[in-house]
C-alpha cells in the first residue's frame, strides 16, 4: 500500500522523523534544524533502511523555499536596514567577497572549475537568517543594537544572494555549466535576465504593493480566519509560481517580494502569525529534504576537504567580519556578536548548492561538503555565542590591542571639549536613543533639563552632536562610556535601551562612581522587572503595566466626569 502512496509516505516520514530528531537536538541544546537535517540523512538514499521518495521531497522542498523566502520578505525592514547601513552594507558585501574568494581558492586547489568554485564560495559566505534569529531571541539580543547590526548584515547577505540566484543561470554557460535557453551573447543574456527581474520588481512595487494589501483587507472583512490564512499562503505560493512563469525569475525571488509587499499592509503582523505554522512545517520538509541529499561517507572519504570547509565557515569569514567591524570603528563586543552570528551557513547555502547542481556547475561532492559544513557549523554555533562573553572579557583584561581597539582613537567615543561644564553637573545620563529614549529626551528638553546620551549607534551619536546635543558612542556597560558621560556628577541614570543583559554592569559602574545617583530602568516583562527589582537596580518600569495604568486612569477619570443616570 505504501508504494502507491509516495506523497503521504514521504510527508509522514519527513515530519515524524523530523519531530523525533528535532526533539533530540533540542535536548542536547542544539538547534532543532540540526535534528531535521539528521532526519533527512536517516531516510535518504545514502543510509540503509527506509528510503523516502527523493523527487517528491525535492518538490515539497520547493514549497518550503517559497515559504522560507516569504518569511524573510515579511521580516525585511528597509528602515531597520538604513539605521545600520554604514556598517551592514559595506561589511556584508566585503565579507561575502572575502569568503567567496576563500571558497574559490580551495576549490581551485582541489582542481574544480571556476564556476564550481564560485558557487561553492558563495554558499559558504552567506549565513542562515533562521539560525541567527533564533540564537538572538534565545539570548534576548534581537532588539539590541548588536542584534540589529547582525540582522541587518544578514539582510544584505540575503539580498546579494537573491541577486546571485537571478544571475547564475545567465552566467552558467560561460562558467562551464549548462547554458540557458537563448544562445545569445553573455551580455545579451544578462541584459534579458536583469530586464525580466526589473520588470517583475516594478510590477510588484507598483501593482502588487497596492493590490495585495487591498485584497487582504477584503478577505479579512469576511471574518473567516481560514480564508485569511488561505489568502496569505495562496498569495505567497501563487506569486512565486506566477513570477517564474511570467517573468522567468526564481521561486525564491517571487516569494521574497510577496513577503515584502505584504509587509506594507497593516495586516502584515496577523499574516505572519497566521501563516507561521504552515511556514514552519514546510521549512521542516525543506531541511529534511536537504539532509536526504547528504552522504555521510564524505566525512570518511574526504576529511581534509570537510575540515577546510568548516574552517572557512567558522574561522575564515568570522575573522574577516571581526576585522571589518573593528576597522569601521565599532566596539569589540559588536565585532564578536557579528562574528558569532556569521559562523554558520543554512537555507540560502542549500538553495545555491541545489541551483549549482541543476546548472551543472557544482559537483555532487561540493553539495555534500556544503551540507557537512552546515550541519557542523549550526551544531557549534550556540557554543560560540555562549563563549562570546567570556572571550570578550578575556580580551579586555589580557590584550592591550583589544583595549585599544575597544576605545581606539574614535572621536565619537569621547565628549567634545566644547561641551560646557554646566551641562555636565546634575545632568541625566540617558542610555539608549530609540523610540523610548527619544520620548524621554523630548520631555527633558521641554523642561530645560540637560542630559548626555550614551548610544551604540554611531550614526545617531553623530546626528545628535551635529544638533549640539552631548552624546557619546559605545556600550554603557563599559565603565569608560559612563565616565565619558560624566556619570560621577549626574543626578540620574535612565536606561531606556532594550538590552537588559548589561543593566547590572551599568548600575554597578554608576553607583561606584556616584553612590547617590537615581537609577531608572526599562523592562520588557513582569518577570524581567521582578528580577531587576530583586537586584535593587532602582525604579523599574514595564511597558504593558504603564500602558494598563494610563488606560485605567483615563477610564476612571472619564467615568467620574460622566453624569449619573
Amino acid at each position: 500500500m505504501h508504494e502507491n502512496l509516495p506523497l503521504i509516505t514521504t510527508i509522514a516520514a519527513a515530519l515524524g522523523f523530523g519531530l523525533i530528531f528535532g526533539m533530540i537536538a533540542v535536548r542536547f541544546k542544539l538547534p532543532a534544524l540540526v535534528g531535521y537535517l539528521a532526519a533527512g540523512v536517516l531516510i535518504g538514499p545514502a543510509t540503509p533502511g527506509f528510503v523516502a521518495d527523493v523527487a517528491l521531497a525535492q518538490q515539497l522542498a520547493e514549497i518550503g523555499v517559497m515559504l522560507l523566502m516569504f518569511g524573510v520578505g515579511l521580516h525585511f525592514s528597509l528602515k531597520d536596514l538604513m539605521e545600520v547601513r554604514r556598517i551592514a552594507l559595506p561589511g556584508a558585501v566585503i565579507q561575502i567577497a572575502v569568503a567567496t574568494a576563500m571558497g574559490m581558492g580551495v576549490a581551485y586547489w582541489w582542481g574544480w572549475s571556476l564556476g564550481a568554485g564560485l558557487v561553492f564560495g558563495l554558499a559558504l559566505s552567506v549565513a542562515s537568517t533562521v539560525v541567527l534569529l533564533r540564537a538572538l531571541e534565545e539570548r534576548g539580543e534581537l532588539d539590541s543594537f548588536n542584534g540589529r547590526i547582525a540582522v541587518g548584515w544578514l539582510v544584505v547577505e540575503d539580498l546579494v544572494t537573491v541577486l546571485m540566484l537571478v544571475m547564475l543561470p545567465a552566467l552558467a554557460g560561460p562558467l562551464g555549466g549548462k547554458a540557458t535557453d537563448g544562445g545569445g551573447s553573455l551580455w545579451m543574456t544578462l541584459a534579458m535576465t536583469l530586464g525580466q527581474v526589473a520588470a517583475f520588481i516594478v510590477f510588484m512595487l507598483v501593482v502588487g504593493r497596492k493590490l495585495f494589501p487591498w485584497f487582504l483587507w477584503r478577505v479579512a472583512r469576511t471574518g473567516s480566519r481560514e480564508l485569511f490564512t488561505l489568502a496569505v499562503i495562496a498569495a505567497a505560493v501563487g506569486i512565486a509560481f506566477g513570477s517564474s512563469e511570467l517573468f522567468g525569475v526564481s521561486f525564491a525571488l517571487g516569494a521574497f517580494f510577496a513577503g515584502m509587499v505584504l509587509r506594507e499592509s497593516e495586516l502584515s503582523h496577523r499574516a505572519a502569525e497566521e501563516s507561521l505554522p504552515l511556514r514552519d512545517a514546510f521549512s521542516v520538509l525543506f531541511f529534511v529534504s536537504v539532509g536526504m541529499l547528504f552522504d555521510p561517507m564524505v566525512l570518511v572519504d574526504y576529511p581534509l576537504q570537510v575540515l577546510a570547509t568548516v574552517a572557512i565557515i567558522l574561522v575564515g569569514k568570522s575573522l574577516a567580519a571581526f576585522l571589518l567591524v573593528v576597522l569601521l570603528r565599532y566596539p569589540v563586543n559588536t565585532a564578536i556578536t557579528v562574528s558569532a552570528s556569521l559562523a554558520q551557513i543554512g537555507e540560502f547555502s542549500f538553495i545555491l548548492a541545489a541551483l549549482g547542481i541543476k546548472l551543472g556547475l557544482l559537483p555532487a561532492l561540493g553539495q555534500n561538503l556544503i551540507l557537512a559544513g552546515a550541519i557542523i557549523s549550526i551544531a557549534v554555533n550556540p557554543l560560540l555565542f555562549k563563549i562570546a562573553g567570556p572571550v570578550q572579557s578575556m580580551l579586555r583584561k589580557r590584550s592591550d590591542i583589544a583595549r585599544a581597539l575597544e576605545r581606539s582613537t574614535d572621536p565619537l567615543a569621547e565628549l567634545p571639549l566644547s561641551v560646557g561644564q554646566d551641562q555636565l553637573k546634575g545632568q541625566v545620563v540617558l542610555v539608549g536613543y530609540g523610540r523610548v529614549g527619544r520620548a524621554i529626551a523630548q520631555a527633558l528638553d521641554e523642561q530645560g533639563i540637560s542630559y548626555v546620551v550614551a548610544e551604540q549607534n554611531r550614526e545617531l551619536v553623530d546626528k545628535l552632536r551635529r544638533a549640539d546635543q552631548p552624546a557619546v558612542a559605545g556600550n554603557a556597560a563599559e565603565p569608560a562610556v559612563l565616565i565619558q558621560a560624566h556619570i560621577a556628577h549626574a543626578a540620574a541614570l535612565v536606561i531606556a535601551t532594550p538590552d537588559t543583559l548589561h543593566v547590572r554592569a551599568m548600575i554597578d559602574t554608576a553607583r561606584a562612581l556616584n553612590p547617590s545617583i537615581k537609577c531608572v530602568v526599562r523592562a520588557h516583562s513582569s518577570e524581567e522587572a521582578a528580577l531587576l527589582r530583586s537586584e535593587q537596580v532602582g525604579e523599574v518600569f514595564v511597558a504593558e503595566q504603564e500602558l494598563a495604568g494610563s488606560m485605567t486612569r483615563h477610564v476612571l477619570a472619564t467615568l467620574a466626569k460622566a453624569p449619573a443616570h
